[in-house]
């Protein structure tokens, strides 16, 4: 698939991709790999606009869509949802399935735990209350993004449910929905300041976002279903923003610990940007601090 003409140039920079691709090619599945260096455009593209499983990446556009709701006055961010036994999506990870019936919870707090937890009953909760796949893929539609759908619960997609789970995306298209956000373009400048914020405070450190300095600020997200591991991630470093989304698909390897080959492929890639970017701010993780991740 060819890249979209309205993205951003990006100045392909062949060390940094042949480094990129080789990593690739240690995992047994399909890889793809955008990194783009907002000041400089040098970057790397590998299979950047081919279509991968969002899995829970899909949760950024239910979080825009929201933020466009409460901005266009149809939804208030300070509004108090009562959770019901029906919402339940049964998933063991998910602190909003242990609720009770009847139990009143902040619309604000459901959209950050959807964010920095990955909870799905909360996500699931908020894509029908803003009306759905169809709403958001409305909205990634009229903004540009050509590849991202939603998939799950969202009538005439059942076929791309099949094939690719609750949503789809190219890695450039995710990780320049992160980029909108951070330039305060994705709905308006406050809405995306605040999704901003939400996307700084992330649970699970413990793939990229263990490759960067803990005093560097991520805006990230990440995803895991059996064949897939994804993460998307918005660097604030030193010499600049930049931007960087791997998704796989197809993995062989589909165990859940810390040495699924997706796992290991997303902080190799991680920390080998990182490297490229910042040859003057060497960093790698303390011994033992595999310890302290969830």
């Amino acid at each position: 698939m060819a890249a979209q003409s309205h993205w951003p140039a990006v100045t392909r920079d062949a060390v940094l991709e042949a480094e990129l691709s080789r990593l690739a090619a240690e995992l047994q599945g399909d890889v793809g790999i955008y990194v783009r260096h907002l000041k400089s455009g040098r970057g790397a593209a590998i299979r950047a606009d081919e279509l991968f499983p969002t899995a829970s990446l899909i949760k950024v556009p239910i979080l825009v869509t929201l933020f466009d709701r409460i901005n266009a006055g149809a939804l208030r961010f300070d509004t108090t949802l009562t959770w019901t036994d029906s919402l339940r999506y049964n998933g063991e990870d998910d602190l909003f399935d242990k609720l009770r019936d009847s139990v009143k919870v902040p619309l604000s707090q459901a959209a950050l735990m959807m964010i920095t937890t990955s909870d799905n009953a909360a996500a699931l909760w908020l894509q029908g209350l803003v009306g759905g796949g169809t709403v958001i893929n409305h909205w990634l539609a009229t903004n540009g993004f050509d590849s991202t759908r939603m998939n799950s619960r969202t009538p005439g997609r059942e076929g791309n449910r099949t094939a690719m789970g609750w949503g789809q995306t190219t890695p450039r298209e995710m990780a320049e929905l992160l980029v909108r956000i951070r330039a305060g373009t994705a709905v308006s400048p406050a809405a995306s300041a605040e999704m901003y914020r939400h996307l700084t405070r992330i649970y699970f450190t413990g793939e990229g976002l263990s490759a960067i300095p803990p005093w560097v600020q991520v805006a990230s997200k990440q995803g895991s279903v059996d064949r897939s591991r994804s993460e998307v991630m918005l660097v604030n470093a030193p010499s600049g923003d930049y931007v960087v989304a791997v998704i796989t698909k197809n993995q062989r390897d589909t165990s859940y610990g810390a040495t699924n080959e997706g796992y290991v492929l997303l902080r190799k890639v991680a920390a080998q940007v990182w490297r490229h970017f910042e040859p003057k701010n060497p960093w790698t993780p303390a011994e033992g601090v595999g310890n302290f991740k969830p």
